[in-house]
């Protein structure tokens, strides 16, 4: 039985910190895990920046309310459900996709949670699991699932090298070059042929 796993940000929705540094004026915001590999040293250092200058959930919130999905998403969501199991295998947080998790169809996600203190500060963060998801698609692979996996970014490679066939996906020049043996694909019609026929 097959499952795909896809990440979220940069995949089918915008990255939500770039659209936040274009709202908020911070361009330092606009580090995303195709920059930096480390994630814990990329949260870390962005709520560094929101402490400094006095922002919290509900702004980011704001921001997040006026993002859509990619063109194309949806849809290609929509179709690839009627073939097959679909999970959203992400590195965000609960208070920030839901709105995004709407207007995408409701389709599953695992991601992690903020720490938000009572006037809206994020004072951190709670990840689900250590790497989350290569541990995930190991999970999945336990108990009994082939698992095909697409993503754009650093902390993707994981899951896409552990998967039976894994893709990359609207990526960096950077990342791609560095992994040239795994297909990259830049539009949603390519990726479903490639699943397709991975399936």
């Amino acid at each position: 039985m097959n499952i795909v796993c896809l990440d979220m940000e940069g995949v089918l929705v915008p990255e939500i910190w770039i659209a936040f540094s274009e709202a908020s004026g911070i361009p330092e915001l606009r580090r995303t895990t195709r920059d930096e590999p480390d994630y814990d040293k990329l949260m870390t250092w962005r709520l560094g920046i929101l402490k400094e200058h006095g922002l919290g959930l509900k702004e980011i919130q704001a921001t997040i309310a006026k993002i859509d999905p990619l063109p194309g998403a949806k849809e290609f969501l929509d179709e690839l459900r009627t073939l097959t199991q679909v999970v959203i295998l992400s590195d965000t947080f609960e208070q920030f996709a839901k709105p995004l998790m709407a207007k995408l169809g409701w389709p599953s996600l695992f991601c992690n949670t903020l720490e938000v203190a009572p006037d809206g500060e994020i004072t951190g963060y709670k990840m689900r699991c250590e790497k989350s998801k290569l541990t995930t698609v190991k999970a999945l692979q336990s108990c009994g699932f082939d698992t095909i996996a697409a993503g754009d970014s650093f902390n993707d490679l994981g899951m896409i090298q552990a998967s039976k066939a894994g893709f990359l996906f609207k990526s960096t020049e950077a990342i791609k070059a560095a992994h040239p043996e795994l297909p990259a694909f830049e539009d949603f019609p390519d990726l479903l042929d490639a699943i397709k026929a991975a399936l």
